[in-house]
């Protein structure tokens, strides 16, 4: 994610909260929407619910993006 920040995101994660609380938010639903697509009793029955977390997971990573260029200045 973001890998052009990769330094600036090891820092902010170090120094502000609401952004590694974001960036925590954010990978957690990236491990459960791998989780529910590699398992096919899942996927199969929450293909709604997979989507949802995906639009959430994009807004997290918008949101992320927007604090990365306002702390890269």
């Amino acid at each position: 994610m973001l890998h052009e920040y990769r330094d600036l995101i090891a820092e902010l994660r170090q120094s502000d909260n609401h952004f590694a609380r974001l960036f925590n938010e954010h990978n957690a639903l990236d491990e459960e929407i791998n989780r529910m697509e590699s398992d096919p009793a899942i996927s199969a029955n929450s293909h709604q619910d997979i989507e949802r977390k995906k639009r959430e997971k994009l807004a997290l990573k918008d949101e992320l993006y927007v604090l990365l260029q306002k702390a890269a200045g």
